[in-house]
């Protein structure tokens, strides 16, 4: 069992920036890929962006790109995800997933085996 415990969210200006942090602890090591998701109109959760534990290949969602950036730490057992520039739109909670199953593409939430609670930002204009 994994548990994954989101953190760095808060109350930002537009413009600002933000790292937000997923600490994963339990049997990790089976673990292919992990993501981050927001809710947004008309989904469950919007695709953020996601990165293989091992190697390090990562992919964003289109909209994202550029303002956005996902890392990890395999020491620390630590998933990052670093916002710039930031909008009103950004707000959201935002959640961390893992997935053990090596898709060819972790973009959807449904393949996702375990999640944390979530981290709120707020981002103010």
């Amino acid at each position: 069992q994994v548990q994954l415990v989101e953190s760095g969210g808060g109350l930002v200006q537009a413009g600002g920036s933000l790292r937000l942090s997923c600490a994963a602890s339990g049997r990790a090591g089976g673990t292919y890929a992990m993501g981050w998701f927001r809710p947004a109109p008309g989904k469950e959760r919007e695709f953020v962006a996601a990165i293989t534990w091992s190697g390090g290949f990562t992919w964003y969602s289109a909209s994202m790109k550029g303002r956005f950036t996902i890392s990890r730490d395999l020491a620390k057992n630590m998933l990052y995800l670093q916002i710039v520039s930031l909008k009103p739109e950004d707000t959201a909670v935002y959640y961390c997933a893992g997935d053990t199953v090596a898709y060819t593409r972790p973009t959807m939430p449904q393949l996702y085996d375990y999640w944390g609670q979530g981290t709120q930002v707020t981002v103010s204009s």
